[in-house]
């Protein structure tokens, strides 16, 4: 009986650590770029758009718009996961940025494919709407809607707070969950997206560039666009 009880207790302590909450794990040390990589074509690589200051990542731009689509990516590639990250925005800045999931980069000709969570200061009614950046499909996947035809503000379910940092530092928090084919988005606490994506993440052309089911985290500066914003506080938890 003591032996039976002994490996009892064994077996729910073991089960105990087994069930025990993944932690929630910093991509962002505050003082370097350590564990991302900028990408970008050839002509772009003399170019530090990205750094860090202060403890935030910056991206700047403002000033110079010859340059083509500029990514910093992690060097981990992630399939299900929560990420959770902060931002600041500016109105004085017109360019748009965005968060890669599950994506990769062709160094040889220069592109990033994969889907991406929008974040666009200048109408920030569509930050947390999904486009796919995928070559061949470039077109939003959230809403879905046909290649070639746009977003507006009237699919907006729901309308989420959205801070300016002109005056004083003011973040924005944004937490992105891909668990299988479900993809979440919340802004500042406002969920704007949540939709299954097997249908759209699983054409011919993910599958010639592998992506939509696993791959890198990246941000984004657009292509020829000006652009400043600061990220902090990110943090992904993989499920």
């Amino acid at each position: 009986m003591r032996i039976l009880s002994i490996a009892f207790i064994i077996f729910i302590f073991s089960g105990l650590i087994y069930t025990k909450e993944t932690p929630w794990i910093s991509l962002f040390n505050g003082e370097n770029l350590e564990g991302w990589t900028v990408k970008c074509k050839v002509d772009d690589q003399s170019k530090k758009y990205w750094s860090v200051k202060n403890g935030y990542i910056e991206v700047n731009s403002l000033g110079d718009k010859d340059h083509d689509y500029i990514w910093l990516m992690t060097d981990k590639e992630y399939r299900n996961f929560s990420l959770k990250l902060k931002f600041a925005a500016f109105k004085d800045s017109p360019g748009n940025s965005g968060v890669q999931i599950r994506s990769r980069y062709d160094v040889v000709e220069g592109w990033l494919d994969g889907p991406q969570v929008d974040i666009h200061p200048q109408g920030p009614w569509r930050s947390g709407m999904m486009w796919d950046e995928t070559r061949g499909i470039n077109r939003w996947i959230y809403p879905d809607i046909p290649k070639g035809n746009w977003v507006n503000e009237s699919m907006r379910k729901e309308v989420p707070k959205f801070m300016y940092s002109d005056d004083e530092v003011r973040w924005n928090e944004m937490e992105i969950t891909v668990d299988g084919w479900t993809v979440v988005a919340y802004l500042n606490g406002t969920k704007i997206t949540d939709f299954d994506s097997k249908e759209s993440l699983t054409t011919e052309h993910h599958k010639k560039y592998k992506v939509g089911k696993k791959g890198y985290i990246c941000l984004q500066l657009h292509i020829k666009d000006e652009l400043k914003m600061l990220y902090k506080d990110i943090m992904i938890k993989e499920l």
